[in-house]
């Protein structure tokens, strides 16, 4: 390559590198990795540098080529698999529990007032800030806070006196003091 193109890809790099490692980002999640590709990138073109024509099309020319380098290590990585034998132990989770857990809660906040569930929902599974769900429901941030307290505390003693029948019938037992701090353990955890 002659000098004068060496001063030019230099000059190139120079302006573009930013830009090319924003590129680089994108294509690999670690930030590392993205300035290893963009410099591997950029020894692979210097060699073609006197090949491209056109030097404004060498930006997607420089894309390309990490686009090809990052396939070439996807495919190149060593992956931890050994055959073996026989299958490790692996339980699978198949959600069941998660939807029993779900379909209680939503059974739970039928007991409250529709005021109390808007407050709940906003707050804890639309995350709101307490602004925000004062904003939305046209109240103040202090009523927003007791509300949300006194749902709160009322859904507790729902999810206790639940636990307590659900105990009772299983076990059929009357007495159910220990249930009650269980389901007070429960709740609070």
């Amino acid at each position: 390559m002659a000098h004068g193109e060496v001063l030019e890809f230099e000059d190139y790099v120079r302006t573009r590198q930013d830009a090319l490692l924003r590129s680089a980002r994108r294509l690999v999640p670690d930030p590392v990795d993205a300035q290893d590709l963009l410099q591997t990138a950029l020894a692979r073109t210097y060699g073609r540098w006197d090949g491209i024509a056109d030097k404004s099309l060498a930006d997607a020319y420089l894309r390309r080529v990490m686009i090809n380098t990052r396939t070439e290590w996807w495919r190149a990585r060593k992956l931890d698999e050994v055959p073996t034998e026989q299958l490790p132990d692996a339980s699978v989770e198949d959600g069941t529990e998660q939807r029993a857990d779900r379909a209680l809660l939503m059974d739970i906040l039928k007991v409250l007032a529709p005021k109390q569930r808007s407050v709940v929902v906003l707050r804890h599974w639309e995350q709101m800030s307490t602004e925000e769900t004062a904003a939305a429901l046209g109240m103040s941030a202090g009523t927003v806070k007791s509300t949300l307290h006194r749902a709160l505390a009322r859904l507790r003693q729902e999810l206790e006196s639940r636990a307590i029948e659900s105990c009772d019938q299983a076990l059929g037992r009357a007495d159910h003091s220990e249930f009650a701090e269980m389901g007070r353990e429960r709740c609070a955890a």
